[in-house]
């Protein structure tokens, strides 16, 4: 890091948090410290529900998933363009007339106490154990770039979040985030810009494009049906959709983006603008990792991106050997692509088809190479986490002074902004459904206001805390994503019960819920279905077992929210 890299990422993101601050004055209220007094324009939800899921984890692990195992992630959004209609339809509608906090307070008054306190648990639960995972991105750009320990960046990025969280609520996360998302759209074209222009200079943009194809890093769609596979059009459609739904339609990180929308029209433009958005952004960020692939196609890569990984397993006897096999490996993909370059100019296909060959053949013994050094470097300790630091291997190595704190700035301004989110929402459920509803009903505004502060430092340091657990759970992306399947499928699917199934009343969907997280839990235990059908397996879990239950429980009616 250059003195210019220090001045650009720390100013900018001071002006962030300032700037977010400056409109959240006037929060003095619980409604306008959760809600924001229902003010909100749909560019600003629409930016901050983008920024929160964009998260450091897009920069950092979704450009190195593109570069290990190509563009077939974006299939993962697929379904996202349907969910964001059936929301902005369905759930947006009925959340903001009943006038409700949060999305489990609405289930008491669609079922019952039981319901809405069992729901409230699961997000709890969920959200809790994602929060650090998103906060422990920056942890691994700081110890990447000076060694620094990861404790310290979390802790940093922690004390700052909390400060402007805890100060400012909903207001100054949105309009934060806001200005966030727009200096990560900027980072992302910088990014981009700067893998094409690094290339040789014989190389151009389509001859970069035939490379990534050759190596098969351009491979955004898988027909074939495979529930073992995490990443093809089927999994993304189904899976997906229904993961999406649960997400923005379940989880109180997203739906209190758009209740403190100015009317339902508002909240609904925010969630369709990221319906067609959000598929394309991902595609740019995944092909900034297929150009980075190109890019180190002709700029030797480290072995191991994993700085102290690679320091350790240069201590073994056996490295030189890996480490000359490895040389020689890339020296063989280097010729092939340098081939299938000059075939393409020559028009010659014959020539190219065995340049690809070649490329293949090279591609596999690198990779040999690289799983024989992550293998030694684990000393039979785990697994050696690589994907995380590839991008940044490239930001801080090869960019030059000014670009780096831009990037870094969007990095961490990801960061803050699901942190923020998260560490908002949990409080808002901590405050709403569990201390208001069960153990304080009778205090008055100043006080749930304070008590929402409160919530809030508190789920930051906890954040801060769990951090420090995350930074080894692989690909941070697929860890996240994992992590929410096991619990989403349940919340789809009880709301889904309280929309659409209205003779179904509190005991039953109680019972449905409890159900599903089992038929979920059982699906990973004793199968080998990818992750993102446990979205679908929970949903038809919960609802089959409601209206099931329903036949046999005898409950008084209850009116619908």
């Amino acid at each position: 890091m250059r003195p210019l890299d220090w001045l650009v990422m720390v100013c900018a993101l001071a002006g962030v948090v300032l700037y977010g601050l400056y409109r959240s004055r006037g929060s003095n209220t619980t409604s306008g410290y959760l809600l924001a007094n229902k003010t909100m324009p749909w560019y600003a939800m629409a930016l901050s529900i983008m920024a929160t899921q964009a998260s450091a984890i897009t920069f950092i692990s979704t450009t190195g998933q593109s570069y290990v195992d190509g563009m077939r992630f974006v299939q993962f959004y697929f379904g996202l363009p349907v969910a964001m209609i059936l929301v902005a339809a369905v759930a947006v509608p009925r959340f903001l007339n009943s006038g409700v906090y949060t999305a489990y307070e609405y289930l008491e008054r669609r079922f019952d106490s039981k319901t809405r306190t069992l729901v409230s648990a699961v997000f709890l639960a969920q959200r809790g154990l994602g929060v650090g995972v998103a906060l422990s991105a920056p942890s691994v750009v700081l110890t990447a770039i000076l060694g620094w320990p990861d404790q310290w960046t979390a802790l940093i990025v922690g004390v700052v979040v909390i400060a402007y969280t805890v100060t400012g609520g909903i207001t100054a996360i949105t309009w934060a985030d806001f200005i966030q998302m727009l200096i990560m759209s900027v980072g992302l074209v910088v990014a981009l810009t700067a893998a094409i222009a690094l290339l040789p200079s014989n190389v151009s943009f389509g001859d970069a494009v035939a490379v990534a194809g050759a190596a098969s890093r351009l491979n955004p769609v898988v027909w074939k049906f495979d529930p073992s596979d995490r990443y093809n059009v089927w999994s993304g459609l189904i899976g997906g959709m229904f993961l999406m739904l649960a997400y923005f339609g379940c989880d109180q990180s997203q739906v209190q983006r758009y209740l403190t929308g100015k009317s339902v029209s508002q909240s609904r433009l925010s969630l369709l603008f990221n319906a067609v958005v959000k598929i394309p952004m991902q595609f740019f960020i995944l092909f900034i990792g297929a150009m980075v692939f190109v890019f180190f196609t002709f700029e030797k890569p480290p072995i191991l991106f994993n700085k102290v990984a690679l320091a350790r397993v240069e201590q073994k006897a056996e490295f030189p050997q890996i480490q000359g096999a490895y040389d020689r490996a890339f020296d063989h993909r280097k010729a092939a692509a340098q081939d299938i370059v000059n075939a393409r100019r020559a028009s010659d296909p014959e020539a190219e088809t065995r340049g690809v060959e070649r490329f293949k053949t090279a591609q596999k013994e690198l990779d040999g190479t690289r799983k024989e050094a992550a293998h030694l470097a684990a000393d039979g300790n785990g697994t050696v986490i690589d994907t995380n630091y590839i991008f940044l291997t490239f930001v801080t190595k090869y960019l030059p002074a000014g670009l780096v704190g831009l990037l870094l700035a969007a990095i961490f301004g990801a960061a803050m902004s699901v942190s923020s989110a998260e560490i908002n929402s949990l409080a808002t459920v901590s405050v709403i459904d569990v201390y208001k509803r069960h153990w304080k009903s009778n205090g008055d505004d100043h006080h749930y206001l304070r008590a929402s502060q409160w919530a809030t430092a508190f789920w930051g340091v906890y954040a801060v805390i769990t951090a420090q657990f995350a930074k080894n759970l692989g690909s941070l992306v697929e860890a996240v994503n994992l992590l929410g399947s096991f619990f989403y499928g349940g919340l789809l699917g009880v709301f889904a019960l309280a929309f659409f199934f209205p003779r179904v009343k509190g005991t039953a969907a109680f019972l449905g819920v409890l159900g599903g997280e089992v038929a979920i839990f059982a699906t990973w235990k004793f199968t080998n279905v990818a992750f993102l059908w446990y979205n679908v397996v929970g949903c038809v879990g919960v609802v089959g077992l409601g209206l099931l239950f329903s036949l046999f429980v005898k409950e008084d009616t209850k009116g619908q929210a």
